[in-house]
């Protein structure tokens, strides 16, 4: 067989796995295969997303529910697996007055939705460092996190000896809703050396509404992040998974997005590599999504792209640091008050 005939059967191919995937709902199909060399190499991170629906605010049937998908996704060979956002409690809201989130729809008081957070010391969090000492597999596990004032939406980076690498607290709180009107916001973003066989990678977090903001990818970029991965609890449509593949082009750096299920969510949890490429957008259906990210290249790739940091002009954009607002953009928040950015 002539190597143009094997170039074409091999297309073919490509083009009948996603098929297959689309009419699948993507369940247990690993797209990244076709859009990654060497898929067993040492140099391929294989990251799980955890596409689930959540057993309410029940912080210990998430924990046993997530200890079983994450089994699962060690099985399927992941090395790192990544929750939807705020796991611990499902994104569960609270009832508040004078809104549309009334108690019939919303059973928690805010006493009790504040009441479920957690610190690091908890045995959720214990249980995840355990679990991923006797799997030999890392872990980004989403929680409410206590703090000093209101709570933190915070996500933990756990390496596969069990080690807590990082901690980040989402910086952009979707304050236009009453939930997380009432979280306290994080102070900054943050990168941290995963090790994963041999390797290290550069591995930065940005949670749900954070990556809708180019700042959000650019700062982590700017740190040396080579792969984003973003905890999720919001539909994505058509724009805003658009929006992520482009900061993945923007700054040269992988990107993988894990979203809740239907009917809590609409899954299309999703992953693109440094260039932009799509490695896969899932389907509504609950299901662990291996993806691929080679990262051979991914740093060929960021060793020669016009974009990331290899032609930007930061001393033109010192406007990015004012706090000015024009009147077209003034907005209150979730509680009915005036958003003040300054105080966030």
């Amino acid at each position: 067989m002539s190597k143009k005939l094997l170039r074409r059967n091999h297309h073919l191919v490509n083009l009948l796995v996603t098929v297959a995937f689309f009419i699948s709902g993507c369940k247990s199909l690993d797209f990244s295969k076709g859009n990654n060399s060497g898929i067993n190499d040492k140099n391929v991170i294989k990251v799980a997303l955890l596409q689930l629906e959540p057993f309410g605010a029940d912080l210990y049937k998430n924990m046993q529910k997530g200890e079983e998908y994450c089994r699962k996704a060690k099985k399927m060979g992941a090395d790192i697996v990544l929750f939807p956002e705020m796991w611990s409690i499902g994104y569960s809201r609270y009832h508040w007055p004078d809104t549309k989130y009334t108690p019939d729809k919303y059973k928690l008081s805010f006493e009790e939705w504040k009441a479920r957070a957690i610190d690091p010391s908890h045995y959720f969090i214990k249980h995840f460092q355990d679990l991923a000492r006797e799997l030999e597999l890392g872990i980004i596990i989403t929680y409410l996190e206590k703090w000093e004032q209101q709570p933190r939406n915070s996500a933990s980076v756990i390496d596969a000896d069990g080690n807590i690498l990082m901690t980040y607290a989402k910086v952009h709180t979707s304050d236009m809703k009453v939930t997380e009107s009432n979280c306290t916001p994080g102070e900054d973003f943050y990168v941290c050396d995963f090790p994963v066989r041999g390797d290290t990678i550069k591995l930065g977090i940005m949670i749900c509404f954070d990556r809708e903001f180019p700042e959000s990818a650019r700062v982590l970029m700017l740190k040396g992040a080579e792969l984003v991965l973003t905890p999720n609890a919001c539909n994505l449509e058509e724009k805003r998974i658009n929006q992520f593949q482009t900061r993945a082009v923007e700054n040269a750096m992988a990107v993988a997005m894990a979203n809740y299920s239907a009917p809590s969510q609409n899954g299309h949890s999703c992953a693109f590599d440094a260039n932009g490429d799509r490695i896969l957008v899932a389907g509504e259906k609950e299901g662990v999504f291996i993806v691929a990210f080679n990262m051979n290249k991914i740093r060929m790739h960021r060793s020669k792209t016009i974009w990331g940091n290899a032609y930007r002009r930061p001393n033109r954009y010192k406007l990015l640091q004012s706090n000015e607002v024009d009147s077209v953009f003034i907005r209150n928040n979730g509680l009915k008050e005036r958003f003040n950015r300054e105080s966030r």
